[in-house]
């Protein structure tokens, strides 16, 4: 194996096993910046000895020993620092290391080795939390995320999200810094605390594959590598956290969107529109997949609820309505069942939208948002005609939040010329074009605008 082979074989490795190797060493040490520290410095031994030695049968094992051996080091030389503090007269001197105060004598070391053979048990769930802690804001949530459980590197991130690579590395530097000033413990949330917390992690996770699925700014329309990495880490929660229904039903709802990844994107890289997709290009593994998780977080869900929810599902399946449709549902799972409703049509035009738009309700009675309202309006569009979409979109242009979101105009303009009033319609394409940021969007937007034009010359 050739240098440049063993080199790509580590950067390998590296992204598989640092998120285990961080939550361990951070388990023991209760600070996520020096347990990153301390997993680098096995990187750097690894790039040192394997082109020498070449990659070990199992790089974990080596990455963890070799990891283990630095923390340990790391703590004695803080204990003979200690008491030299001691000799000099310094009463009670306690060394911080990070957010935990460490008091090391020999007992103390026997433990911290035997403790590094202990079962990692929910090391990732509890890394997991820490990474998405409410004390954060949501970049750096996702910054943190990503470097510690994704093992992408700060200018891996920066290009993600086109975001200047000092930018990135102060919102790591900045998280870390925060949690061990705030001493966050390194733990699952106790049952009071868990729904707030778990609603963090599960936001990240989602904000990661929406940046992925449909891009923000740039060149590109969709950023699979995103997608992908939101897909593993959703996968990984659910593994971890089995028993809550919001993990698989964001599970299903990510499975059933990446589903669609092949079609969404012509030959040159320009946006494929969902009724314009060729759906023979849709993954099956992944809407099966999707679809499992589905069952799953509704079967959960009905458990948790009790009989009364068993009995409201009974009610859904024989006369479904806005609120028995939400009753056992979250709203990741309501966003999935949406999602299975484009999945099991063949065609568009099998699509059943009057159940989707009723999902929008229940979705919309649990998390009320504009943005909600708006993919509302879509839905009822297509089940009831433009002209009732219409309506509930004009109620919508007077939201504060909405205006600058160009999907806005986009959908008002799409409604627009359905109901043959081209110059309307090209206005509001033209005024979309202008918000969004990203490139290829743009150029969607105004062929749309363009469009509006020819049929506009031709009606006249």
């Amino acid at each position: 194996m050739t240098a440049t082979d063993t080199h790509r074989a580590i950067d390998a490795v590296w992204r598989i096993e640092s998120p285990r190797l961080i939550a361990g060493l951070a388990r023991i040490v209760r600070d996520v910046g020096v347990a990153e520290d301390l997993a680098q410095d096995a990187l750097v031994a690894a790039l040192e000895q394997w082109p020498r030695s070449g990659v070990p049968d199992n790089p974990g094992a080596w990455l963890m020993a070799t990891a283990k051996h630095r923390a340990i080091d790391h703590f004695r030389r803080n204990t003979r620092l200690e008491r030299k503090h001691e000799e000099l007269g310094r009463e009670n001197v306690i060394q911080k290391i990070g957010a935990r105060e460490v008091r090391a004598g020999e007992d103390q070391m026997k433990d911290l080795e035997a403790s590094f053979d202990d079962d990692v048990g929910d090391d990732l769930l509890r890394l997991m939390f820490v990474a998405c802690h409410p004390l954060l804001s949501t970049e750096a949530r996702v910054a943190l995320t990503l470097r510690l459980l994704g093992g992408l590197a700060t200018d891996e991130i920066a290009r993600a999200f086109l975001v200047p690579e000092p930018t990135i590395a102060q919102r790591i530097v900045r998280a870390k810094r925060t949690l061990a000033e705030a001493r966050v413990p390194f733990e699952v949330p106790r049952s009071e605390e868990l729904a707030g917390r778990l609603s963090s992690v599960l936001a990240v996770i989602y904000l990661v594959f929406n940046e992925g699925y449909s891009a923000t700014a740039g060149d590109d329309w969709m950023r699979p590598s995103l997608c992908e990495e939101a897909l593993r880490l959703g996968r990984v929660l659910a593994e971890l956290a089995p028993q809550e229904p919001e993990v698989h039903g964001l599970v299903a709802l990510m499975e059933i969107q990446a589903s669609r990844s092949r079609a969404r994107i012509g030959p040159s890289g320009e946006p494929i529109l969902l009724n314009d997709q060729n759906r023979a290009h849709w993954d099956q593994l992944l809407i099966r997949r999707g679809l499992a998780a589905l069952e799953r977080a509704e079967k959960l869900r009905a458990e948790k609820l009790g009989a009364r929810t068993r009995r409201a599902e009974k009610l859904r399946e024989e006369t479904p309505d806005a609120k028995t449709l939400g009753i056992a549902q979250g709203p990741y799972a309501l966003q999935a069942a949406i999602a299975a409703c484009h999945a099991r049509a063949r065609t568009p035009d099998e699509t059943a939208w009057p159940r989707i738009a009723m999902l929008y309700d229940s979705l919309a009675q649990l998390t009320p948002s504009p943005v909600v309202e708006l993919n509302r309006a879509v839905a009822v569009a297509m089940a009831f005609g433009p002209a009732e979409g219409l309506k509930l979109v004009d109620a919508l242009i007077s939201a504060r939040s909405l205006e600058n979101y160009h999907l806005l105009p986009s959908v008002r303009g799409d409604f627009l010329f359905k109901l043959n009033r081209y110059d309307e319609a090209r206005a509001e394409f033209e005024r979309a074009a202008s918000l969004t940021r990203n490139t290829r969007e743009r150029e969607l937007l105004l062929e749309r605008a363009a469009a509006c034009m020819r049929n506009s010359t031709i009606a006249n």
